[in-house]
C-alpha cells in the first residue's frame, strides 16, 4: 500500500522506492509503544516524504527535455480487476494528477483512492480537518473536469488495443484512422536520451502518419501497464518503448509513449500495487 501511495503522488517508481526507504528508516527509530495506529503513522510518514520529494521533482521537470510522462509499471491482472485502483494508477489519471498542487494531490489520493478519514489526512499533510475538506472538494472538481469520461470495460480496452496493434503492425493508415479519435493526442517522452517529439502531436491524421512509419521495424507485444492494456515495443529483443492508451467511446483519445530508458526499469517484472 505504501508504495502505491508514494507512486500515485509522484508518478515515479524510482522516487517512490526512495520514499519508502526513507519511511522505513524513520520507522525503525520510532517507539512503537507510543504509536496508537501503525498504519496511519506509516501513511503519514510516507505522505510527508512524498510531498517533499514532489517539490524536488517539480524543479526537475522544469528542465526536462520534451513532455514528461509518468514511469510505466508492468502490472499483474489483479490490478485491472480493481477498477478504481486501475483508473487511479493509469497513465491518463497520473497526468491529470500532475495538474494538481502537491497538497491537493496528496489529499485527493489519500481520500479518493485510499478512503482515509479526514482526520488522518489532516495529520499527514499538516492541515486542519476543515482545510483538508476544502482542499478535497477543490481537487475532486479539478480532477472530474479532466479525467477520462467514465470507466472502460476490459473487453473494450482489449478490442481497442488489438485493433491498434494490428494497424501499427501493418502500417495501414486507414486502419489507424479508424481507431484514433479525431482529436487524439500523442505524447512521447525520450527525456533527451532517446529521439522523441518535443511537443504533443495532435489530430488523427498527424498521429497516424507518425505511427505508420514504424511498422515492420520492431516487435509489438500486448501487456498490462498501470492496470490497462498497452503495447511494449522491442527492437532486436531490447525494450525500446512502452505505449499506453487512453480509450473513450471505443476510440483512442490519448497515446503515451515512454522511450526514456531511465523510466523503463519496472517493465521487466510485475510491480505489486495495493490499496
Amino acid at each position: 500500500m505504501l508504495f502505491t501511495v508514494a507512486y500515485e503522488m509522484l508518478g515515479s517508481a524510482a522516487d517512490a522506492e526512495d520514499v519508502l526507504q526513507e519511511t522505513w528508516l524513520r520507522w525503525v527509530g520510532v517507539d512503537l509503544d507510543e504509536v496508537r495506529d501503525h498504519r496511519a503513522y506509516l501513511v503519514r510518514i510516507t505522505t510527508r516524504q512524498a510531498l517533499a520529494r514532489l517539490r524536488t521533482l517539480g524543479r526537475r521537470k522544469e528542465s526536462y527535455v520534451g513532455p514528461w510522462l509518468p514511469e510505466p509499471l508492468l502490472t499483474s491482472p489483479d490490478v485491472a480487476e480493481d477498477v478504481e485502483l486501475a483508473e487511479s494508477v493509469s497513465m491518463a489519471m497520473l497526468l491529470v494528477l500532475e495538474t494538481l498542487q502537491p497538497t491537493e494531490r496528496a489529499v485527493f489520493v489519500l481520500r479518493e483512492v485510499f478512503d482515509l478519514d479526514y482526520d488522518e489526512i489532516a495529520e499527514a499533510v499538516g492541515k486542519t480537518q476543515a482545510a483538508v475538506r476544502q482542499i478535497a472538494h477543490r481537487a475532486r472538481a479539478h480532477v472530474a473536469a479532466r479525467r477520462p469520461r467514465g470507466p472502460v470495460s476490459p473487453a473494450e480496452s482489449r478490442d481497442a488495443l488489438a485493433a491498434f496493434q494490428r494497424a501499427v503492425d501493418t502500417g495501414d493508415l486507414q486502419s489507424l484512422l479508424n481507431i484514433l479519435a479525431p482529436d487524439v493526442v500523442l505524447l512521447t517522452d525520450g527525456g533527451g536520451i532517446k529521439q522523441a517529439a518535443l511537443a504533443p502531436i495532435v489530430g488523427a491524421e498527424n498521429v497516424a502518419t507518425v505511427l505508420s512509419r514504424i511498422s515492420g521495424t520492431r516487435s509489438l507485444v500486448a501487456a498490462q501497464v498501470n492496470g490497462y492494456p498497452a503495447l511494449v515495443v522491442r527492437i532486436e529483443g531490447e525494450l525500446d518503448t512502452v505505449v499506453a492508451l487512453r480509450i473513450e467511446g471505443g476510440l483512442i483519445t490519448g497515446l503515451y509513449a515512454v522511450r526514456n530508458p531511465e523510466k523503463l526499469s519496472h517493465m521487466e517484472q510485475e510491480t505489486s500495487l495495493h490499496r
